[in-house]
């Protein structure tokens, strides 16, 4: 089309657009008498510059908005909520996010699932504790242990965890995933240490760290060590993995624990994003070629809610902005060190489930599969329906959730076509819109200094929670309707929940014995190790630590290996590091 040809298009398009907006919009708001129109409507006016090889391109090229793949094969992948889709829509991990009590108990729930056809490694979810570098006996940790997840001490526990994992599934042969963050470098080094008492070879290991600890200060909270001293930490564990485990993602940057602590989708598109850059910034520091690490880094999802026309397009603004960074401003010669390695084939998440009639939880799950698969993921109907009563689901939310994602993709085939919403005005225009206030926050980021800085002077943090204040406003006015919750919630409605007949993957009776049996296996630990042994490698530990220029990950290993346990390593850290709070590093 020539521009000539397309501006008159153009102004004829706008010329009856105003004409519609007086004449036939008018009379049916004036008839509902309301002065705005609750329904939006896109043209080609809305996307007047639309080049579309710059802004789209194709499957698997440079920007990669319509998807970081040139093409799907079922069964191969790409694996989305821990699923091939294709093939016997097979689990790929053992477990799902799952962690339970002890290691024992957590053994027990592996064993389970493999012998019901589970294949893979585990995604391992630790207690509360472990998250923050306590040790089972502290008293700070009473009533937590084992709670949010399996409870980690010493090397003894991953011994525990992994027994099921061995032969023909043994560690270099299966991916993990734990999510753990300030403590990264002791679960990393207690894994590694596990490998080399099973004398297998370092380089043939897989698995994915979270380790994405600037999030954690913005959201979550269980952060340990000041920012900068625990970016230290992370550089060590991404030389280290560069160096010896070149299979392992030593991140996972997590937007969607921003976007559940009540940051907006821009707010957390944009400072995953600012996370992301000082992550890759600090390889770069450490000497290393930027396309010899950066393929590893991975996103675990960037948030996720149920408007979901509009998280498409924040998706879609994902992939083209990771992409232009890693070439633009890190100079990235590799095109597949481009991509945005993200985890996710659905778009809205747990923390859009409600504990109030829960079943409806699978129908949001299913949204948001859809949505997914436009979004160019295989679709993953995922969390199950019943997360929200716990972190243990019942194998009937599980199967929902698995049949619900096959009938998306080989029923409803969405996943036959890439990125089919390209080029709609809608579409194209939210996804600029998007990516133009993601691009301005970062520009506020840069402008203090990046991500350590905003997190120092609170900025991230105060954004966050004005944006959450704002929306729980919106729940209590109304303004935002959640089903069943505060809204549709009479005496007319009917509440149908989950089938209590079928069982949990963990007996929560457990629980309250957890905490006991750990405690109980620590103080053994303890008596049997060999506390010289123990005293001389925490020692190697903190005068390493002490060096910036050392790399603490290799002293962390022995102490390990001589059952140290994690809390009395994150002592010495904190003792040289120092230790963080709200209020400032102590």
């Amino acid at each position: 089309m020539s521009g000539d040809f397309r501006e008159d298009s153009l102004k004829n398009v706008k010329r009856q657009r105003e004409a519609w907006e007086q004449g036939t919009l008018k009379q049916a708001l004036d008839r509902f008498k309301i002065n705005k129109s609750p329904n939006e409507f896109y043209t080609p006016l809305d996307i007047h510059d639309f080049d579309f090889l710059e802004k789209v391109g194709f499957p698997g090229e440079y920007p990669f908005t319509a998807g970081t793949y040139a093409s799907s094969v079922p069964g191969s992948g790409p694996v989305t909520g821990g699923y091939h889709i294709g093939g016997g829509g097979g689990l790929v991990r053992a477990g799902r996010y799952s962690g339970y009590g002890t290691a024992e108990d957590t053994r027990e729930y592996y064993q389970r699932e493999i012998a019901r056809g589970r294949k893979g490694g585990p995604n391992v979810a630790f207690d509360l504790p472990t998250q923050i570098g306590l040790d089972s006996d502290d008293f700070q940790a009473r009533g937590e242990v084992g709670r949010t997840g399996v409870a980690f001490d010493t090397l003894a526990d991953f011994e525990v965890l992994y027994e099921p994992f061995k032969g023909d599934t043994d560690l270099d042969k299966i991916a993990s995933n734990w999510t753990i963050n300030a403590p990264t470098i002791v679960i990393l080094a207690a894994y590694i240490a596990l490998a080399e008492e099973r004398g297998l070879d370092l380089a043939k290991l897989k698995g994915t760290l979270q380790n994405d600890i600037l999030k954690e200060y913005v959201a979550r909270g269980t952060y340990i060590f000041p920012p900068r001293q625990s970016l230290r930490l992370f550089r060590d564990t991404v030389v280290y993995c560069n160096e010896n485990l070149p299979n392992l993602n030593p991140v996972s940057i997590s937007g969607y624990h921003m976007r559940e602590a009540g940051a907006s989708r821009v707010q957390a598109l944009a400072f995953t994003m600012c996370n992301a850059i000082a992550y890759v910034q600090v390889g770069v520091d450490a000497g290393l070629d930027v396309d010899s690490f950066i393929g590893r880094f991975s996103f675990n999802t960037l948030g996720g809610g149920m408007e979901v026309l509009k998280e498409i397009c924040a998706r879609r603004a994902s992939r083209r902005m990771w992409a232009r960074i890693v070439k633009d401003r890190f100079g990235s010669k590799n095109p597949r060190s481009q991509i945005l390695r993200e985890a996710g084939g659905f778009l809205t998440g747990a923390w859009n489930c409600t504990t109030q009639r829960p079943m409806n939880n699978l129908t949001r799950a299913v949204i948001g599969g859809f949505a997914g698969a436009l979004a160019g993921y295989i679709p993953s109907a995922e969390p199950p329906y019943d997360e929200p009563l716990g972190l243990g689901w019942s194998i009937e939310a599980q199967q929902l959730a698995e049949d619900a994602a096959k009938i998306l993709h080989y029923e409803a085939k969405l996943s036959q076509v890439q990125d089919p919403l390209a080029g709609s005005y809608f579409f194209e225009s939210m996804t600029d819109q998007i990516e133009k206030e993601a691009w301005e926050l970062i520009g506020k980021v840069d402008s203090m200094g990046g991500s350590v800085a905003a997190i120092d002077n609170g900025f991230m943090q105060r954004a966050v929670a004005e944006s959450a204040h704002q929306y729980q406003r919106k729940l209590e006015n109304k303004e935002e309707l959640v089903v069943g919750v505060n809204a549709f919630t009479g005496p007319q409605e009917i509440e149908v929940l989950p089938n209590r007949a079928i069982p949990y993957p963990y007996d929560v009776n457990k629980r309250a014995k957890a905490e006991d049996l750990q405690v109980a296996k620590l103080t053994q630990i303890r008596k049997k190790r060999d506390n010289t042994r123990v005293k001389k490698a925490l020692k190697v530990v903190e005068e390493v630590s002490l060096d910036e220029n050392v790399n603490v990950l290799p002293a962390t290993i022995e102490s390990v290996k001589a059952y140290a346990t994690i809390g009395e390593i994150c002592a010495v850290l904190r003792k040289t590091l120092g230790e963080y709070s709200t209020f400032g590093s102590i």
